[in-house]
């Protein structure tokens, strides 16, 4: 599989995230559709972004009881995206339901990745609000494996974690990382973080940009950039 860079596209509407796909007049780049951005337009924005020519990743990461999730995957099968996630702490009956809706009748489906441990989250605050008292590393890799056994795709894991879920999971298990910042950039509210160059090396498959990309003073440019210390371009 080859590396790819994944913009977060986290607009709160149709026209400021359209206003900054038009200035990629010579690229489509891979984008994510997270909460916001869906809550606020729904289903039809991501059929608009698609019909440009731009791969999604939709990310909702859903979280219920395995019935809600199997039929709600059931849905977001129909909107042609080519990844989607939900909550490895779900459980395995969940993971396994999520893929049985998510796969069509021809057989085909997205990919589905399961998150891990949000970026945001480090040892302290997974010990004193989530009452977990492992290590962090080790529950990463637990939620990894259990989502290997039931037949995910990959993970949304740190970039620090990447190389240990494929020496755990197999190189072609994915990995799906945010948390990436420019050297010279601002790491915002994400605690476990490192610079593209960095997750390449150490194996990430995915890196999601956000901020860094849209906020920047010459977006594309911060985008090339990306790539070019991601994948080399």
């Amino acid at each position: 599989m080859e590396r790819d860079v994944i913009i977060a596209c986290d607009f709160e509407s149709k026209e400021k995230t359209l206003a900054f796909l038009d200035k990629f007049t010579d690229c489509k780049p891979f984008v994510k559709i997270g909460m916001e951005l869906f809550y606020a337009e729904g289903p039809s924005i991501v059929k608009e972004i698609k019909a440009r020519g731009h791969k999604i990743f939709l990310d909702l990461k859903l979280h219920d009881i395995p019935n809600t999730v199997k039929k709600a995957m059931a849905v977001l099968s129909k909107l042609d995206v080519d990844m989607t996630n939900l909550h490895a702490s779900g459980t395995k009956e969940m993971m396994k339901a999520a893929l049985e809706g998510l796969t069509r009748p021809d057989g085909t489906r997205p990919l589905l990745i399961a998150v891990t441990q949000l970026t945001s989250t480090n040892q302290e605050s997974m010990e004193k609000d989530l009452l977990i008292k492992e290590d962090i590393a080790d529950v990463v890799m637990h939620y990894a494996s259990n989502a290997k056994e039931v037949g995910l795709d990959g993970v949304v894991c740190s970039p620090l974690e990447a190389q240990k879920v494929h020496d755990k999971c197999g190189k072609s298990f994915v990995t799906v990382t945010p948390g990436v910042r420019f050297a010279d950039g601002d790491k915002g509210d994400q605690k476990r973080v490192m610079t593209p160059s960095e997750a390449r090396k150490i194996g990430s498959d995915f890196i999601v940009v956000g901020r860094p990309i849209t906020q920047a003073s010459d977006p594309v440019e911060a985008y090339k950039r990306c790539c070019r210390e991601f994948i080399g371009e």
